[in-house]
């Protein structure tokens, strides 16, 4: 038994033996473990954050009626431009019939009255003549019978106020030519003929007729979230992209920041607006949805590496890389870094253009293949 033994175990220290010479032998004969390496690039970094919208003009106005009408004409439709004065619509006053009662019994009061004062400046005015009255009591009489007569005119301007919904008397102060207040181009015109319209008071919007804009001064207007807003601040250069126009960019300028947020989706929302610098006869359509990016950062033209080739110490956190100094060896070399896309990151001091830099997370076999080892 125990010869068996002894053989057992001699058999055990001499397979082990043999593996372990066999292990070391095919570690010996595996092809060294080589990095790639990556030279630094001359490119522009720039750091920004997006914000989501659409394109609007800056003043959209409504043109609404000051009385009310049905619309009886229409002069203009979408995507005309317009200038200010010019004839948008035209409205056909219906008088109420009650109001257009009383005011034919207020004529009718009113001729009336004139009658009565003219007997009694007729009358006045012999006495006058005869001197039985004083100059006095007959200016009584020229001034009453003046009353009446203006009376009589502002009854019958009121009955073609109420019929017709103006008069000549008050010019443009209710009209039923609806004209434009300002210089642009039409929008929308929500209306059409044979529409029942009502004028703009205090207790109503009134109707919208047309809505008129500048389309040479449009902005972008969108949302930033709660998130990004602390990093952005008014004057921030944008870059603003429709998604209707491919391969087309705009410049924008970052002009207005809420300094209040709305919560939308159980996320807090910041309104933005941004000028657009339209160059000649560009043309961008109101409501196209579009997305800005912020330029939180720029650096043109500078030294940059990829974010994956720098490394960080674990006791300082300082960012280094290693740079290949001949075959197989490398020197771990600090860095200063600048700003970051989140693809590449400007290296502002420790490494040249012609610095070889090693690929530390991309570890390859040495097979023969083209290119830098």
């Amino acid at each position: 038994m125990k010869k068996t033994a002894t053989i057992i175990i001699l058999v055990l220290i001499i397979l082990s033996f043999g593996g372990a010479l066999y292990y070391f032998y095919q570690k010996n004969n595996e092809p060294p473990v080589t990095y790639d390496t990556e030279e630094p690039q001359k490119k522009t970094i720039v750091k920004k954050t997006v914000a989501t919208g659409k394109i609007v003009p800056r003043e959209e106005i409504p043109i609404k009626p000051n009385i009310s009408g049905i619309i009886d004409e229409i002069f203009v439709k979408a995507g005309e431009k317009v200038k200010r004065g010019e004839l948008i619509a035209k409205l056909e006053v219906v008088p109420d019939v009650n109001s257009l009662n009383a005011a034919k019994n207020q004529i009718r009061t009113a001729e009336i009255n004139l009658k009565n004062q003219q007997k009694v400046f007729n009358r006045q005015k012999e006495l006058f003549e005869k001197g039985v009255i004083s100059e006095n009591e007959f200016d009584n009489a020229v001034n009453q019978y003046e009353i009446a007569q203006q009376n009589l005119e502002s009854a019958q301007e009121n009955f073609e106020i109420v019929k017709t919904g103006t008069t000549e008397g008050i010019g443009d102060a209710a009209t039923t030519k609806i004209k434009s207040t300002i210089n642009g181009m039409v929008l929308d015109v929500p209306v059409k003929e044979g529409n029942q319209v009502i004028q703009a008071n205090n207790f109503n919007e009134g109707t919208t007729i047309a809505n008129v804009a500048d389309i040479n001064d449009m902005i972008f207007e969108g949302k930033v979230d709660e998130s990004e807003v602390g990093k952005i601040e008014e004057g921030l250069p944008l870059e603003i992209t429709v998604g209707a126009i491919e391969n087309k960019t705009y410049d924008a300028t970052l002009d207005y920041i809420a300094p209040k947020g709305v919560e939308e989706n159980s996320a807090v929302q910041f309104k933005i607006e941004g000028t657009l610098n339209l160059e000649g006869d560009s043309f961008i359509r109101a409501g196209l949805s579009a997305n800005a990016s912020i330029i939180l950062d720029k650096a043109k033209d500078v030294i940059s590496i990829k974010e994956a080739l720098v490394q960080f110490r674990e006791e300082t956190n300082e960012p280094f890389v290693e740079i290949k100094t001949g075959p197989k060896q490398y020197r771990e070399q600090d860095i200063e870094l600048g700003i970051s896309d989140g693809i590449y990151v400007q290296v502002k001091d420790g490494i040249s253009m012609e610095d070889e830099i090693k690929v530390w997370r991309k570890i390859k076999k040495s097979e023969g293949r083209p290119g830098r080892r």
